[in-house]
């Protein structure tokens, strides 16, 4: 007897297991629902004539509930942009001349280069042909079978150890000039940071709450005309304010680069751990779009590294910063040990024309009956960059 339980209770272990696994591979039986509370129907026509109940007519509209969506964020105005001039701030097809300068170091350079180096290097150059040609016919072996044995002639000799000297008088003086003019700034109003990568530029404004911009040559097929030249768009403009000096802080983080914008008689080396230091400024009444490049061998991709400078009136430059998400500077001041600071006249008159309106108190006339929370963040406009991936075709 004993042995029939341990029979029993052995092949009752061993099916346990498989009812188990039974349980867990059936479906779950749905939970019961409870019924849905049915609305009254209406009641038909002739009994509501019996009891007196007027009937609505099939026509009657009927009231929808307003669903109230909570209010989105203002998309950020749309920036208009300055399309290239086809004589000015970038090469002409062409052309063999310095290309158009539109600041005033510029110009005084130009000046330089014009009227007083290519008077000196054209009079330098046709004086020595003329003597090289005389000394081929004059002293030529035919003409002259006899050769003169004389070996020193103190009239000659004082002749061309001052006329050199004179002639670098005259180079030196309007050349310290401008030197010393490009190299003493004088007091920015904008600081913009420019650093150089392999193979795109990156701009930090510390002003202006130290927002970045990444500047990558745009494809020849994302590429528009109001976009700039081949192989000199970009997804990303330095915008600066027209009539403002801009200081540019220049360095690097990987080679040796250089920032050049030849219609500013910019030029500037971007050095990894240095900081360099140079400036311009666009004057008020020539706002534009001009080009550059770098101009120092930096790699296999050194020939699209295009760079783009925008001006643009201050007002605009307000507005074209609210929409990167910057602020411009206010009565704080900025934090960033690179901004320019106390804010100057031209960059402080912008961000006055582009401060708000204080709103009116709530329960003051004209003011709103609730005083609903504002989102006053800046959206910033979607760019394009980062999507180009400086294919430089």
């Amino acid at each position: 007897m004993k042995s029939l339980k341990f029979i029993f209770l052995g092949l009752a272990l061993a099916a346990a297991p498989t009812t188990m696994l039974a349980a867990q591979s059936a479906p779950a039986p749905a939970p019961a629902l409870a019924p849905a509370p049915q609305a009254a129907l209406p009641a038909s026509p002739a009994a509501s004539a019996a009891a007196g109940t007027p009937v609505a007519s099939s026509a009657t509209p009927v009231a929808t509930p307003v669903v109230s969506v909570p209010n989105e964020k203002a998309a950020a105005p749309s920036i208009s942009h300055y399309a290239p001039d086809p004589e000015v701030g970038h090469p002409i097809d062409r052309a063999l001349h310095i290309q158009p300068q539109v600041t005033e170091i510029g110009q005084d350079a130009l000046w330089m280069h014009d009227v007083v180096l290519m008077p000196i290097i054209t009079i330098i150059s046709l004086f020595v042909l003329g003597l090289l040609l005389w000394v081929v016919i004059r002293f030529r072996a035919k003409a002259n079978p006899v050769p003169s044995r004389t070996s020193h002639n103190t009239t000659i000799e004082v002749i061309w150890t001052l006329l050199p000297v004179l002639l670098l008088l005259v180079i030196a003086v309007p050349s310290i000039k401008l030197l010393a003019k490009q190299y003493s700034p004088p007091k920015a109003d904008l600081t913009v940071k420019v650093i150089g990568n392999q193979w795109y530029w990156t701009y930090q404004y510390p002003d202006n709450g130290d927002f970045e911009l990444v500047s990558n040559m745009l494809a020849e097929d994302k590429r528009k005309p109001e976009d700039g030249p081949r192989l000199l768009a970009v997804d990303e403009r330095m915008v600066v304010p027209a009539g403002a000096v801009v200081k540019l802080i220049v360095t690097s983080n990987d080679v040796i680069h250089s920032f050049a914008v030849p219609a500013f008689w910019t030029k500037m080396d971007a050095v990894p751990g240095r900081l360099n230091e140079t400036w311009f400024k666009v004057p008020a009444d020539k706002p534009g779009v001009y080009y550059g490049q770098c101009s120092e061998l930096c790699g296999a991709r050194h020939a699209y590294m295009p760079i783009a400078v925008e001006a643009v009136p201050p007002a605009q430059f307000a507005a074209w910063v609210a929409s990167k998400g910057g602020t411009m500077p206010g009565a704080a001041g900025a934090a960033n040990p690179d901004a320019t600071s106390p804010a100057s006249p031209a960059v402080a008159a912008a961000g006055a024309a582009a401060k708000p309106e204080a709103p009116l108190a709530v329960g003051a006339p004209g003011a709103p009956v609730s005083d609903p929370t504002v989102d006053a963040t800046a959206t910033p406009v979607t760019s394009s960059q980062g999507e180009m991936q400086n294919t430089g075709r």
